[in-house]
């Protein structure tokens, strides 16, 4: 009997000084350990107790670093199924026979079945409604903190729309920038066998750092230029990147930033590599330059890398990758020319990021992710438990940061 009470006394012990022992540890060596630990796990880890959650919030900068970063980036894979689509997750940071997918629980599901993805900044998604383009959601798919965003008091019944959303250092602000081209009185016509909207307008949105500041939207007036209608394609210096469409005058496409500081369209140098007029081009931030991705025949392309922002003559081409079929399309499709359908304008590869060993990250036809070793030359298919069918791969610095949440980046 006196040995069972013993055993009793020792677990009642262990149990009731289990929260005491962990927040006994020195929060250096708390910050350490949780360094070291990918996204996914951090996020559990908020709920063991209050000191730990303390650290991951107030220390999230120094840790948030080590273990995401633009170098070790992990995906987020969006699914654009029918009636309900799907967020995944996809952390390249672990071992590689050990990744495997993870599927978000989408608390806003209800509200927002079908939405695109405006764009990722510091751990945090915008996502747009897909079905009603006025309704607009900011979400943290670790901590699950979400926000939806007002509605314009600017309604149009025949609108195009192009999102952007960023943040800037200087300034400490979120900002989602919505340009509208709408439909006026006897304002448009059709050329090439679409709509073509003359009137436009921009606004802007800052989004509050305190639970005191209202929401609402600024109007900066008429957009200066059309932009293609596609999100935002690069977020570098705070600020936002687009490329214009041709109109029937001015058939030249521009690549044109919006300061998130001014709020100033600029238009940007572009590279001397010919051919730019064409739908055969895409802007993305590698490595925090703005890089632009030019597409050629059967898949090929080059990528040309602005090394020093703003300035033309700092252009040059840094990688040129071949053709390529992953084996998942080989599998898929009986007719390989098909394959290259539409290759010339993006829509069968997409560059991602560039990986912490120099690989480039690709995304094939929206379901294949392949990584590219410049230096041999060589593909290799990523093969992960779970990956969805299709897919629209973003990739994400995760964080467990939200809006109030002091940034020191």
């Amino acid at each position: 009997m006196a040995q069972e009470n013993s055993f009793k006394k020792r677990k009642i012990t262990t149990v009731d000084d289990r929260g005491g022992l962990l927040e006994s540890l020195p929060g250096d060596i708390l910050t350490d350990i949780f360094s070291r630990l990918p996204i996914s796990s951090l996020a559990k880890l908020m709920f063991v107790c209050r000191s730990w959650r303390s650290i991951l919030t107030t220390q999230h900068g120094l840790i948030s670093s080590s273990c995401s970063s633009d170098k070790k980036p992990c995906l987020l894979l969006h699914c654009d199924s029918p009636i309900r689509n799907g967020l995944h997750f996809l952390d390249l940071s672990e071992e590689e026979k050990r990744i495997k997918t993870k599927k978000f629980t989408l608390r806003f599901a209800s509200s927002m079945p079908e939405f695109d993805v405006v764009g990722s900044c510091n751990g945090l998604l915008c996502l747009s409604d897909s079905l009603y383009n006025d309704s607009l959601y900011l979400y943290n798919p670790f901590t699950t903190n979400s926000l939806e965003l007002p509605e314009c008091s600017n309604k149009y019944h025949d609108q195009e729309l192009v999102f952007g959303f960023g943040f800037h250092q200087k300034t400490k602000e979120y900002k989602v920038v919505k340009i509208v081209y709408f439909r006026g009185s006897s304002s448009s016509y059709r050329g090439r066998g679409r709509i073509q909207y003359k009137q436009s307008e921009v606004h802007v949105l800052t989004l509050p750092t305190r639970r005191d500041q209202s929401l609402s939207w600024r109007s900066l007036g008429k957009a200066p230029y059309k932009f293609m209608k596609r999100p935002t394609e690069a977020l570098v210096n705070g600020r936002l990147h687009f490329v214009t469409r041709p109109r029937r005058h001015v058939p030249d496409r521009k690549f044109v930033s919006f300061d998130l500081e001014d709020e100033e369209f600029r238009e940007i140098p572009k590279p001397d590599c010919g051919g730019l007029n064409r739908i055969n081009h895409r802007l993305v931030n590698l490595k925090g330059c703005l890089s632009a991705v030019v597409y050629g025949n059967y898949g090929k392309l080059d990528i040309w890398v602005m090394k020093s922002y703003g300035v033309k003559e700092s252009w040059g081409k840094e990688y040129s990758i071949g053709t390529y079929v992953p084996k998942g399309l080989k599998q898929s499709s009986d007719r390989p020319m098909w394959i290259w359908k539409n290759a010339e304008n993006g829509k069968v590869v997409r560059v991602l990021c560039v990986l912490e060993n120099g690989e480039i990250l690709l995304e094939y036809k929206s379901r294949v992710l392949v990584s590219y070793d410049p230096k041999l030359g060589k593909f290799k298919d990523l093969v992960v438990q779970g990956m969805p069918n299709w897919f629209h791969t973003v990739v994400h610095v995760g964080t467990l940061s939200w809006l109030d949440t002091p940034l020191d980046l």
